[in-house]
């Protein structure tokens, strides 16, 4: 494998499908396919297409296009040797190829939320245009009237003679956490009409999900054959199954003078007589509606040129967001130079996440990919990265919306169900997230209808927090701070449980839980001010008596957040536990508690935590989970599903936290340049592990190895929020 290219290309749809691969072609994940459908949108995601090993048939030889590693660790064919170049830009493209011959292949996956009736109009309920949206006018529910999950594949050959191109089909019908094998009762029925073939999965009388192929030239030939054995190298180094076996239905056959093209188009559900012909031109149309689509959404024209993925960053072009100290943002959001190639591919990464759930009937945000769902702690992280800063209000607005909409027990979601399911409400963080992500987003748009509409839910949680709720959350009467005692669970960002026990157990009152309940408090206490001012509520008295009570509770929390100070260390206490004892480890979470709106610690107190931070946790990709001087520290992120999870954030490397650090440095370094380049991780954002996103985490340790989730919400929001690039 030492001479194989495995970073990885992504491809979604807006819905929770996908494609992805590697950029030699090899399939190394049980993620890697050319259509996973969200069947159950975001849910329900299924692989179909695996992919089209394609030959190419020369006068004289053969050339076998594919590469593929096999369980037995051989690789065959080993077509990567002909592989000449690979691009991201605009979408993934491969070019093959020797002296007498060339054969290139693009990929796109379009957007799959469809507005019926719209006419021209691509914009989808939910996501309009951005530009000239009032943020006072009542938008439109979010709400699609049909999804279309399907990708399109177009083949072009140049060369000195005609060639036979030949592709086989590779499919399969499986969950997408798993491997698909070869059982007796796993049939695959295919009905063939003109250059098309309907396929579905059959097993024990249950049927698959539909879906058909089509295509613009070719002879589809029926050869049904098992492929066994595939090897999936990095299911390996994580532990898992790492073993599948793909089906094949047949084949296409087609001759290609020079300058030839075929386009195909793989699309869920059985062929419709309203389906848009597939023409030679229908790819180029695909790319241009795709282009469109993010020039409304983004307001960029759509005929500059994005560029190419080989420029060289020059440190010195970025600089940080001037986020202020105070609890307000700037109106106009938008950076100096909207047209940069880097940061339309930032905003282009950031969309990948933006998704309709079907269960909810609203926007939601994949937390990562390959294998993470919606999760509502990461969206509202990622929601100014993702929402405010290109001004996307009404998405911002329509994710607030729904999340307020489902509170419970004073608790926020942190993750929806499939249609018929409940949320799942264990997470004591999200509504305090809520309320600070509510915050940015009336700061940014002065919406004050949308706050009195939500006004409702800021009293639903302060009440429950104040009187209790599940997994015994509740205010601590002697000094106004929150907690949480129910043993067993893990609630905070740092949940991870192995064997039913919390890895990092937090029990008590965590240090950014009652730094997020503080600021929660402050805005609160603002936001009845303001309503207490607005013609829109009946009781502006009531009000400003409720303004009064926020208030006061808020300077008591600011008083007692001094019983995290650790004067020896010159740092904050990670938790304070149910019997009093204090939890000295150095974590980020005291980086945190500095980074939101309103913060309760002083000038002195905050420039000796991030000075700690800084020569302790800060790295070229984010701040570790833990400082290396701990006893507990773990460097490598690697090995099976436990030894991972003990190591997630025991010294693992989170690049999302590298915007509370900004955050922090600005509020209390404000004369001084901030201490970190951003050039590392902006290279790995154009060109490593997932080329045009940013992953999960990396490696304590140098060189900070990228690892888990590819693509991750919150790292790529985080450096919209703060990089500027002229």
């Amino acid at each position: 494998m030492v001479d194989l290219d495995t970073r990885e290309w992504l491809l979604t749809n807006g819905l929770g499908s996908f494609a992805s691969g590697t950029v030699s072609d090899v399939r190394t994940r049980t993620y890697h396919g050319w259509l996973f459908a969200a069947t159950s949108p975001p849910s329900g995601r299924t692989l179909l297409l695996s992919h089209l090993e394609a030959s190419l048939e020369l006068p004289n030889r053969v050339i076998a296009l594919g590469t593929n590693l096999w369980g037995s660790g051989q690789i065959e064919p080993k077509g990567y040797q002909q592989l000449r170049s690979f691009d991201i830009n605009p979408v993934p493209k491969w070019i093959w190829g020797e002296d007498e011959w060339q054969l290139s292949r693009l990929l796109i996956m379009p957007y799959g939320l469809v507005e019926k009736g719209q006419g021209e109009d691509t914009s989808v309920r939910g996501f309009p245009p951005l530009r000239n949206v009032s943020v006072d006018k009542k938008l439109p529910p979010f709400s699609a009237s049909s999804f279309c999950h399907r990708i399109l594949v177009q083949y072009r050959y140049e060369g000195t003679d005609a060639a036979t191109l030949r592709l086989r089909l590779l499919i399969g019908d499986r969950d997408f956490h798993h491997q698909q094998k070869v059982l007796p009762e796993l049939q695959f029925s295919q009905l063939l009409g003109q250059q098309q073939v309907c396929l579905q999965a059959i097993t024990s009388h249950n049927f698959g999900t539909p879906w058909h192929l089509r295509w613009t030239q070719g002879e589809y030939q029926p050869d049904t054959v098992w492929y066994w054995n595939y090897g999936l190298r990095e299911e390996s180094l994580r532990g898992l199954g790492d073993r599948e076996d793909l089906y094949s239905p047949g084949y296409i056959t087609l001759t290609l003078k020079p300058g030839d093209a075929v386009t195909l188009e793989a699309r869920v559900g059985f062929p419709s007589e309203l389906q848009t012909p597939l023409t030679s031109e229908t790819f180029a149309e695909v790319v241009e509606a795709e282009q469109e689509r993010l020039s409304q959404v983004f307001g960029w024209g759509v005929t500059e040129d994005m560029g190419t993925n080989q420029f060289k960053i020059q440190n010195s072009k970025f600089k940080i967001w001037n986020f202020p100290s105070s609890p307000s943002l700037p109106h106009s959001l938008t950076p100096s130079s909207p047209s940069s190639p880097l940061w339309r591919r930032l905003l282009q990464a950031a969309d990948q996440f933006v998704v309709y759930r079907a269960s909810i009937a609203g926007p939601t945000v994949i937390a990562g990919y390959h294998w993470f769902n919606d999760w509502g702690r990461d969206t509202l992280i990622a929601l100014p990265g993702l929402a405010l800063i290109p001004q996307r209000f009404d998405l911002a607005k329509g994710l607030l919306q729904t999340f307020g909409r489902y509170c419970r027990y004073g608790l926020i979601p942190n993750a929806f169900p499939d249609i018929g399911g409940e949320p799942f409400y264990n997470s004591i963080d999200a509504a305090l997230w809520w309320f600070e992500t509510l915050g940015l987003y009336l700061e940014a748009t002065q919406d004050w209808q949308f706050l009195a509409e939500q006004y409702p839910v800021v009293q639903q949680i302060y009440k429950a927090f104040l009187g209790g709720t599940r997994y015994n959350i509740h205010l601590d009467a002697t000094d106004g701070l929150i907690g949480w005692y129910a043993p067993g669970v893990a609630l905070t960002w740092m949940d991870a449980v192995v064997e039913g026990q919390p890895v990092t157990p937090r029990r008590g009152k965590p240090v950014e839980i009652n730094a997020l309940w503080y600021s929660a408090l402050c805005w609160a206490s603002r936001w009845a001010e303001i309503l207490s001012e607005q013609e829109v509520v009946a009781d502006p008295g009531r009000l400003a008596k409720q303004a009064l009570r926020y208030a006061q509770l808020a300077q008591q929390v600011k008083a007692s957040m001094q019983q995290f100070w650790n004067p020896q260390l010159g740092y904050l206490y990670d938790t304070i536990e149910p019997d009093d004892r204090r939890n000295s480890q150095i974590r980020p979470n005291a980086v945190l508690a500095l980074s939101l709106s309103h913060c309760a610690f002083s000038q002195k107190q905050g420039q000796n935590v991030l000075d700690l931070a800084r020569s302790s946790l800060l790295t070229p990709f984010g701040l570790r989970s833990l400082a290396p001087t701990d006893p507990e520290y773990i460097g490598k992120y690697n090995g099976n599903s436990e030894k991972r999870d003990r190591a997630y954030h025991q010294g693992t490397v989170w690049s999302w936290l590298i915007g509370p650090f900004i955050r922090g440095w600005e509020r209390f370094y404000p004369e001084q340049p901030l201490p970190f380049d951003w050039q590392p991780l902006l290279e790995h954002f154009l060109s490593d592990a997932c080329i045009g996103s940013i992953s999960e985490i990396f490696d304590g340790d140098q060189p900070h190895t990228p690892r888990g989730a590819i693509a991750q919400a919150w790292s790529v929001a985080e450096v919209i929020r703060h990089v500027k690039i002229k």
